[in-house]
């Protein structure tokens, strides 16, 4: 473990992860909500829309140690679950042009029922599933270059589930 202290996770909450993206929120009633104004964004005219389908393999552990951080500087890009799980968000404010500030990282901890889009730019860790495997569908723009996304070196970054 590194010397900086765990961090720890938090609920996820719109007007916390605000600055970071939008939370998607699947009604507690029958019905549609639709997210037109949020954090969706192709910022490259050549890029296409991307649907993935991913089984997240599980960290174990009360600790989980983040290695890599990256971002989609000229896409948004989204995370729905796609069956009830526990899942780890964690996300850091840009410090200076193309770095992130992990000393202000903060970690979100996912409701049943809700998903997420990061907004174009946005530096976080990769899908983190806690406890068991979980299905996820990923939505995003690409267009095949080295700017589809990138990675920034970091510092083994704990982080108290």
């Amino acid at each position: 473990m590194s010397g900086r202290s765990a961090l720890r996770a938090l609920p996820l909450t719109p007007d916390a992860f605000a600055p970071f993206g939008e939370v998607l929120t699947v009604p507690q009633t029958p019905g549609r909500r639709d997210y037109f104004d949020g954090g969706l964004a192709n910022l490259r005219p050549g890029a296409r829309p991307s649907v993935s389908l991913i089984l997240g393999a599980p960290a174990a552990g009360a600790t989980i140690e983040v290695t890599q951080i990256e971002r989609h500087a000229f896409s948004s890009q989204s995370f729905l679950p796609l069956a009830p799980c526990r899942w780890l968000v964690v996300v850091a404010p840009e410090t200076q042009p193309g770095r992130p500030d992990l000393s202000r990282a903060v970690a979100f901890l996912p409701a049943p029922g809700q998903g997420l889009t990061f907004a174009a730019g946005t530096w976080h860790a990769p899908l983190t599933v806690l406890e068991k495997p979980a299905p996820f569908a990923i939505v995003m723009w690409r267009d095949g270059g080295p700017e589809d996304e990138e990675f920034a070196p970091m510092e083994p970054l704990q982080i108290s589930v």
